[in-house]
């Protein structure tokens, strides 16, 4: 019997993963050749113009957060019969930050940008924080190990957002209205997640507002919030500092790297995900088994990652030309240096994800502040020596500072270090046993 059930894990295990890397390929791909559409009719100046925008709102966007989606899959995974409880909770806290954060975004476009049309770029897709409180939905689905309906959902709004987007560049429409179809997306997202849950799980009428599960959310989230708010900065500061510090034209090209290592990012992120939930109940049953596959996660994820490193690298030339064509090919040498950046996220990641099922993510921040600190300040060094390329040299080293050197320093997570040095020396040998990971 306990075989059986180990099998039927493993069969949901594979499906679950298989859905998810069939959906996000074919999401990222729809990305990758809506922007490959849009960048060629744009240039290189509007196109910048349209990253700078959702970089900005990005920064923003993690206020909003909270960090409350990890601790709901968390909450949902340890606790699956409060399920109404605690998304109610969850959506209502939301819903709550997203219109302060709303307000706080209108207040500073208002404040610091002189520019009356790219205010008004900035406040019209800001609408997208907003629906994005809808992901409570797509949240339980991922604490049920359930990615079909997700990537469903996902699916359909990639191949809508590219119709939408073609017949923009057709009809030789401005900036303003790509501006809009990014809204669209998260509207198309915010409905679908929101019609899957109905259909497959339960009305939404049943969530149920908690104020005492609030307040242990609120004091749980805010060590997420100030690591989340970190990372975003040291995530998308690059591009804001490249459009202030040189101009829109070479953050257009910046962003055509960036958009290729979105590519590779899925990788780590979609493992994270799919496995946090099953190392939670091993870890609730057997602390010997739970160790054994967090160390076999990490190794596995980042394995993965360092070929896929290689390999675009190695071909970061043809990659951008055959796509973007010869006016972006700038990005390609960017692309060089900005494609191992998937492996600083992959140990990132993966420890991340560790110490919030440990319990100890209250000591993330501080390495997450360390990471923005260093970003801000390499940046400041680098783009005006190197241009865009110190700005890709700044995020590779920043990420690895973060992510992994800082977990040296902070003696709770000196152990999580040392597995991040053996999934970096070693961990390719873990390869064979990625089967131990879906037991």
């Amino acid at each position: 019997m306990l075989k059986l059930q180990k099998s039927e894990k493993k069969v949901k295990a594979l499906k679950n993963i298989a859905w998810a890397l069939g959906g996000k390929t074919v999401s990222l791909m729809g990305v990758l050749v809506v922007a490959i559409i849009v960048a060629r009719y744009l240039g290189k100046e509007q196109y910048g113009i349209m990253n700078y925008v959702v970089s900005y709102v990005a920064i923003f966007q993690v206020f909003a957060d909270f960090g409350l989606d990890l601790l709901q899959v968390r909450e949902e995974s340890r606790t699956p019969e409060r399920r109404d409880i605690i998304i109610g909770t969850v959506f209502c806290l939301k819903v709550m930050l997203a219109a302060i954060t709303l307000v706080a975004i209108a207040a500073t476009t208002l404040l610091f940008e002189t520019d009356a049309l790219l205010q008004g770029y900035i406040l019209l897709y800001s609408l997208s924080v907003l629906l994005n409180t809808t992901w409570v939905a797509r949240n339980h689905f991922t604490s049920i190990v359930w990615n079909e309906y997700v990537v469903k959902t996902e699916i359909t709004r990639t191949l809508v957002g590219i119709g939408i987007k073609v017949t923009l560049v057709l009809m030789h429409l401005p900036l303003a209205w790509f501006i809009a179809a990014l809204v669209v997306d998260s509207l198309l997202l915010a409905s679908g997640y929101t019609l899957s849950y109905v259909r497959k799980i339960d009305s939404v009428r049943k969530w149920r507002f908690d104020a005492q599960l609030a307040r242990y959310l609120l004091r749980q989230s805010f060590p997420l919030l100030l690591s989340g708010a970190a990372i975003i900065v040291y995530n998308r500061i690059d591009q804001l500092m490249i459009a202030q510090m040189i101009d829109q034209s070479h953050l257009g090209v910046y962003s055509v790297a960036v958009r290729f290592v979105e590519l590779l990012l899925f990788v780590p992120t979609i493992i994270s995900q799919t496995l946090t939930p099953m190392l939670v109940e091993v870890r609730q049953q057997d602390a010997g088994q739970y160790e054994h596959q967090s160390r076999v996660f990490m190794n596995v994820t980042v394995a993965l990652c360092l070929v896929l490193a290689l390999l675009t690298s190695l071909l970061s030339f043809p990659i951008v030309y055959y796509t973007f064509g010869a006016a972006y090919i700038g990005a390609a040498s960017v692309l060089a240096v900005l494609s191992f950046r998937v492996i600083g996220d992959a140990l990132s990641q993966t420890s991340g994800q560790l110490m919030i099922i440990e319990g100890i993510q209250q000591y993330a921040p501080i390495r997450n502040v360390i990471g923005c600190v260093a970003c801000v300040f390499l940046n400041l060094m680098l783009i005006p020596r190197a241009g865009i390329h110190g700005a890709a040299y700044s995020c590779l080293i920043t990420i690895f500072i973060s992510g992994t050197l800082s977990d040296f320093f902070i003696p709770p997570y000196r152990s999580i270090f040392r597995k991040q040095m053996q999934a970096l020396l070693v961990g390719w040998k873990d390869l064979i046993h990625i089967k131990n990971l879906l037991r």
